[in-house]
C-alpha cells in the first residue's frame, strides 16, 4: 500500500467509523447473530491473491459489522462500560502507525517517559497516595487489564513474603489469600496462574452491603496462622462487579499491617470517580495499600486496553518479574537512570497505550473529565430514583456511583423473563447478577454518548416490558 493509497483508504476508514458512532444509537445494541453465523459468511480459505480495500471494507459492513454487539452505544448499560472517544480513537491510530514495541526504554524513550509521566498526572487528577508517584520509591505501569494487574500484584506480594524463594523452588503450598464473596473472578484465576492454588483462596464473607467484613478478615488471617499457614496477600474492591460495592480500606488496612500483608486494591470501574471531589470520600484509606489499580478503558473516555497499575515499592514488583537475558542489555538500562516497563509485567512486549491517555487528558482535560463522570452519576442516581418511585421494582442496594441493582418485585422468573424480553427487543442492553440469592438486573450508565433522553428511555422500556402478559406471568 503506497502512501498516496493510505491516505485514501486512510480517510475511508475514517468517515466510516464516524458514520458509525453517528448512527450506533439506531442499531440493536446487542448482537443478532447466531453462533457459527459470522464463520459461514467467510471464505474457506484465504485469498490467493490480494482484494482491493474496497471489497475488504464492504466486508466490514456485511459480515462484521452484524455480528457486532455495540459497546459504544448510548443504550447499552450492560456490563461495566468499556467507552472510547475522538480523541482516544486518534490516538490508538498514531500508536499503530508508529509501530512501537516499548519494552525497554532504549526501544522508545518517549513511549517509556510518557507513560510514565501521565501516570503521575494521573496521581493528582484523582488525589491518589503520593506514594504511588514515580518521584518516590512507588510508581505506575500500563497494563492491558485490572486482571493482569492484580497477577503482577499477587506475584510481587509472593516473592517479598517469600523472600524471592518462590521464584527460584515454587511455592510450598502455605501461602495464603484472601479476598470476598464479591472479588471479581480475576483473583481466583491469579493464584492459579501464580502457582499458589485455588484452595489458597480464602473467600472472606461480605456485610449488608457485599463489602468485605474486616472483622472476617481478622479471624480467618488469625485462624491461618495458628494452622501453620503464611497469610500473605488481601485483594479489597471499590466497586465490586456485582454490586458496585465498596469495601472499607481503613479497617481492612489496619488488619493488612497488623498481619504484615500485602493490600492490593481493584477499583477496575470506581477509580476513574476519584476525578470529581463528590466522589473521593470512597477511597479512604488507600494510603495503605501497596498496590492499586483502575481502569481507564472503562470509564475514562480511553478505548479498550488501557488499565492502570500503581505501586507503593515498585523494587518489589521488579525483582518479581524481572529478568535479563545479554540479548536486552543495553546501556540506559545499565545505568539506572530509566524504567524498563517490561519488568513491571507478565509478557515482554508492550504497546503505547499511553499515547491515547495522554490524547485523552489533553482533549477533555481534567474539568472535562469530571464533567461527564459526574453527569453519569447523576443519571444513574435520578434511575434509582424513579425505581424507588415505583410499586412494581425494588433496589437492591444503594447504588454508590453509577451502576444500579433493582429487581421486579414478582420474583427471579419475572426478572430472568424480563432480562430476556428487554435484550431480544434490542433497543436497549442490560446484565444480571445474583445478590444475596436473588436475580437482579444491572444498568451501568457509562458510555460516551449516554444522556439523560437514553436512560429516561431505558426506564420507561423496562416498564413497558414488565407489563407483557409474557413476563408478568413468568413462573
Amino acid at each position: 500500500m503506497s502512501a498516496d493509497e493510505f491516505r485514501r483508504h486512510g480517510r475511508a476508514v475514517i468517515d466510516y467509523i464516524a458514520d458509525y458512532l453517528e448512527r450506533v444509537e439506531s442499531l440493536p445494541v446487542l448482537s443478532r447473530a447466531t453462533p457459527g453465523e459470522v464463520r459461514a459468511a467467510l471464505p474457506a480459505a484465504p485469498p490467493l491473491e490480494g482484494e482491493s480495500f474496497e471489497a475488504i471494507l464492504a466486508d466490514v459492513d456485511r459480515i462484521i459489522l452484524p455480528g457486532l454487539t455495540h459497546w459504544q452505544s448510548p443504550n447499552f448499560f450492560a456490563y461495566f462500560p468499556a467507552n472510547a472517544s475522538g480523541p482516544s480513537i486518534l490516538g490508538e491510530l498514531l500508536s499503530a502507525g508508529f509501530g512501537v514495541q516499548g519494552m525497554l526504554w532504549a526501544t522508545s524513550p518517549a513511549c517509556t517517559e510518557l507513560e510514565t509521566h501521565v501516570l503521575d498526572w494521573l496521581i493528582e487528577m484523582l488525589a491518589l497516595p503520593e506514594a504511588f508517584s514515580s518521584r518516590g520509591a512507588g510508581g505506575g505501569v500500563l497494563q492491558d487489564t485490572a486482571s493482569s494487574a492484580a497477577l503482577c500484584a499477587l506475584i510481587a506480594a509472593r516473592e517479598r513474603t517469600t523472600a524471592g524463594r518462590s521464584n527460584d523452588a515454587g511455592c510450598d503450598g502455605r501461602l495464603i489469600a484472601y479476598a470476598s464473596t464479591q472479588t471479581h473472578s480475576s483473583v481466583e484465576k491469579g493464584v492459579k496462574i501464580a502457582g499458589l492454588g485455588r484452595r489458597q483462596l480464602r473467600s472472606i464473607a461480605v456485610d449488608e452491603r457485599f463489602a468485605l467484613d474486616p472483622a472476617a478478615l481478622a479471624r480467618q488471617v488469625d485462624a491461618d496462622r495458628r494452622a501453620g499457614l503464611v497469610p500473605f496477600f488481601v485483594c479489597a474492591t471499590l466497586g465490586t462487579t456485582s454490586s458496585h460495592a465498596m469495601d472499607p480500606l481503613e479497617p481492612i488496612g489496619e488488619v493488612c499491617r497488623a498481619a504484615g500483608l500485602w493490600l492490593h486494591v481493584d477499583a477496575a470501574m470506581a477509580g476513574s470517580a476519584a476525578i470529581s471531589p463528590r466522589f473521593r470520600h470512597l477511597q479512604a484509606g488507600l494510603d495503605q495499600a501497596d498496590s492499586y489499580s483502575f481502569n481507564p478503558h472503562k470509564w475514562m473516555f480511553t478505548n479498550f486496553d488501557c488499565s492502570a497499575l500503581y505501586v507503593r515499592d515498585r523494587s518489589s514488583l521488579i525483582q518479581a518479574l524481572g529478568i535479563l537475558p545479554e540479548y536486552l542489555k543495553n546501556a540506559a538500562s545499565d545505568s539506572g537512570a530509566v524504567f524498563d516497563y517490561r519488568d513491571w509485567q507478565i509478557p515482554l512486549g508492550r504497546r503505547f497505550r499511553a499515547l491515547k491517555l495522554w490524547f485523552v487528558i489533553r482533549h477533555y482535560g481534567v474539568a472535562g473529565l469530571r464533567h461527564h463522570i459526574e453527569q453519569h452519576v447523576d443519571l444513574a442516581q435520578a434511575f434509582a430514583r424513579w425505581v424507588q418511585a415505583c410499586p412494581d421494582f425494588e433496589l437492591v442496594m444503594p447504588p454508590p456511583l453509577n451502576l444500579v441493582c433493582f429487581r421486579h418485585r414478582g420474583g427471579d422468573a419475572v426478572n430472568r423473563a424480563l432480562l430476556a424480553r428487554l435484550n431480544a427487543a434490542g433497543e436497549i442492553y442490560l446484565t444480571h447478577t445474583v445478590l444475596a440469592g436473588r436475580h437482579t438486573l444491572r444498568l451501568s450508565v457509562g458510555q460516551t454518548m449516554t444522556e439523560e433522553r437514553h436512560v429516561r428511555r431505558a426506564w420507561e422500556i423496562i416498564q413497558a416490558a414488565a407489563a407483557e402478559p409474557g413476563v408478568r406471568e413468568a413462573h
